[in-house]
């Protein structure tokens, strides 16, 4: 048997939101989730808890901290419906619980295989959440500035999420133009 080729974490995340004909943000995460047949449960966890995933009895069960921001809370979903989509084969043997993981960068520590999945969840979030044809859209033809704070802040709320998020993500997909 070989090596299977793996998912693309951007090309699941687009893939679901066509399959949803969803054409405009937000992207309704919670909608997602239930699609992929899972349940979300929100508690109170340890502060460094964002989210975690198991399956039991074959339903797919989503744990969200209750203490964080609804766009934390909306960024966690995604990133779990990305470990369902992802890597459902490692979340069937055990719990998965996400403390603060690093979002969409590499370092010493994500070449690990452990941190290969985080950061493969998290291009899935960013993508789920920010989808790079709605944020092209949103831009319209303007010049990008990912250093514009008022640029950085309204779209965050048009598509619900941190503008730490969005500052990320804009830098991702538009630092090297």
């Amino acid at each position: 048997m070989g090596l299977r080729a793996r998912k693309s974490p951007q090309g699941e995340a687009k893939k679901l939101v066509a399959e949803l004909k969803i054409i405009h943000p937000p992207v309704p995460v919670e909608r997602v989730a239930r699609h992929l047949g899972a349940r979300i449960r929100f508690s109170p966890f340890d502060g460094e808890i964002s989210g975690m995933i198991y399956i039991k009895d074959e339903v797919p069960i989503i744990g969200v901290n209750s203490l964080h921001p609804p766009n934390r809370q909306r960024f966690t979903i995604a990133h779990e419906c990305g470990h369902l989509v992802l890597h459902r084969d490692l979340i069937t043997r055990e719990i998965h619980v996400d403390k603060k993981f690093p979002i969409l960068r590499r370092d010493g520590k994500s070449a690990t295989g452990t941190e290969l999945i985080e950061i493969e969840a998290n291009q899935f979030a960013a993508e789920l959440t920010m989808p790079h044809a709605f944020l092209l859209r949103a831009l319209g033809n303007d010049v990008v500035d990912i250093d514009d704070t008022e640029l950085v802040n309204r779209l965050a709320k048009e598509f619900k999420v941190s503008a730490d998020a969005m500052q990320i993500r804009m830098t991702n997909l538009f630092a090297s133009l």
